[in-house]
């Protein structure tokens, strides 16, 4: 079973993250702009927090990737209530797993942050025993991928 991720004590998972701007990557295949050109980063150490909904990252990556905003929200926090911007098209690789993502903005020079939504999407779980992300099988009786019915016969 294929895992990653890095630990700097117990019970914390850090990982490594590439993001990449998902509207230049379109452009880019489809001739707009050259692909050299297109905006993606990597980042390291980005904790792994399960008491975060989606990806949160700070305005200086945002930037640099040239994410639109989407949309203004309130989000609940350990200091309160406040708003928060959310921004898309945030195309992640991690673990071998690739899907697009909306993020939430942090303030300040904040870390970066992958929650509960990436996590499940891409069928990673974290590991805290072992402190890394553990890969969830994608084929076979065994995949993480549901499709439930909510009809009762």
């Amino acid at each position: 079973m294929f895992t990653e991720g890095k630990s700097q004590s117990m019970g914390k998972v850090l990982t490594t993250l590439t993001i990449t701007n998902r509207v230049d990557q379109a452009n880019a295949s489809r001739g707009l702009i050259p692909a050299d050109q297109v905006r993606f980063t990597t980042l390291e150490d980005v904790l792994v927090d399960t008491g975060a909904t989606t990806l949160c990252l700070p305005a200086k990556v945002i930037a640099q990737l040239g994410l639109e905003l989407l949309k203004e929200v309130d989000v609940a926090t350990a200091t309160g209530v406040s708003k928060a911007r959310i921004f898309q098209d945030a195309k992640l690789l991690l673990c071998g797993r690739e899907g697009t993502f909306e993020c939430l903005e942090l303030p300040g020079g904040q870390s970066a942050l992958i929650g509960v939504i990436p996590l499940e999407s891409l069928g990673l779980e974290p590991d805290l025993k072992n402190q890394t992300l553990r890969v969830l099988p994608s084929e076979s009786a065994d995949t993480y991928l549901t499709i439930m019915s909510a009809r009762t016969f």
